[in-house]
């Protein structure tokens, strides 16, 4: 399957219409969990495609004993667009792209990176973090679109969201690590936000905005928890002063030659979609 049919392309392509219901919900909780975005076989596509691109990309050779709460989380594979032409015809999505325009009301959006994170099998726990601490930008307009490459029961570490907590200031400036599991599970479960745990089905698909806290589980299974990300951003959106050195390195690295004050416009951060 190392060319991509004429179906799959085509479910890449299509427009997949929100209901009034499903944007509302996403406004109120930070967070919504989609159903049938895409088929199996462009499941199938797409998990053989990335699964390819990891394997010949990933330089985490360690043990996963010898490896931090971090490095056990997961591998990740960043910006895999710009190394394979079968990658990019799925990150350059316009059936994606647009649901991410419309959940965030802009008027198009523009590409921040992408990102493979494949759960080993055994692999730890993801803590509780919000993306945004790591993006030198100066909005929120910004979203991921999390897909899973396989059915992912809860045993398999599925993410996990707290509702409505992208309201929650505190907290924002934890890096992934123990301490911000420790410190965010304390404070959303304080502050009542709903925690939100559910298998995915073959297709299905979240989008979470990027000041959302979110996690992920264990991969109890003895099986790779194979996930593909796309981090969305207004089509406008303007580089901001970084605030600590993960946004110097995400500028350097995602946004290089971006100014700060004005709109990012890199040659790899390209509009996605516009209406």
């Amino acid at each position: 399957m190392s060319k991509i049919s004429a179906t799959v392309h085509a479910i890449l392509e299509e427009p997949f219409q929100l209901s009034k219901e499903q944007i509302n919900f996403f406004k109120q909780n930070g967070f919504i969990k989609l159903k049938n975005v895409l088929s199996p076989e462009a499941i199938a596509y797409l998990n053989e495609t990335v699964s390819n691109e990891v394997k010949r990309l990933n330089t985490q050779h360690l043990p996963l004993e010898e490896r931090d709460t971090y490095g056990k989380a997961f591998l990740q594979i960043m910006n895999i667009w710009t190394k394979s032409e079968l990658v990019k015809e799925i990150v350059f999505s316009k059936r994606l792209a647009k649901i991410a325009t419309d959940l965030l009301n802009v008027d198009g959006v523009r590409l921040y990176h992408d990102q493979a994170l494949y759960k080993e099998p055994g692999g730890g726990i993801t803590p509780w973090h919000a993306d945004q601490y790591y993006w030198p930008l100066a909005n929120d307009s910004t979203v991921t679109v999390w897909i899973p490459l396989q059915k992912t029961p809860l045993e398999m570490g599925p993410l996990e969201f707290s509702a409505q907590s992208f309201q929650l200031t505190s907290g924002r400036n934890k890096e992934i690590s123990d301490e911000s599991q420790q410190l965010l599970n304390e404070s959303l479960a304080a502050k009542g936000f709903e925690h939100v745990v559910e298998p995915f089905e073959i297709g299905e698909v979240s989008f979470h905005r990027g000041w959302l806290f979110h996690r992920a589980g264990a991969n109890n299974t003895d099986k790779m928890r194979s996930v593909m990300t796309i981090i969305y951003m207004d089509k406008d959106m303007i580089l901001k002063q970084p605030e600590n050195k993960n946004q110097i390195q995400d500028w350097e690295t995602w946004c290089p030659g971006a100014e700060v004050g004005k709109q990012i416009n890199t040659p790899i951060n390209p509009v996605l979609y516009q209406n």
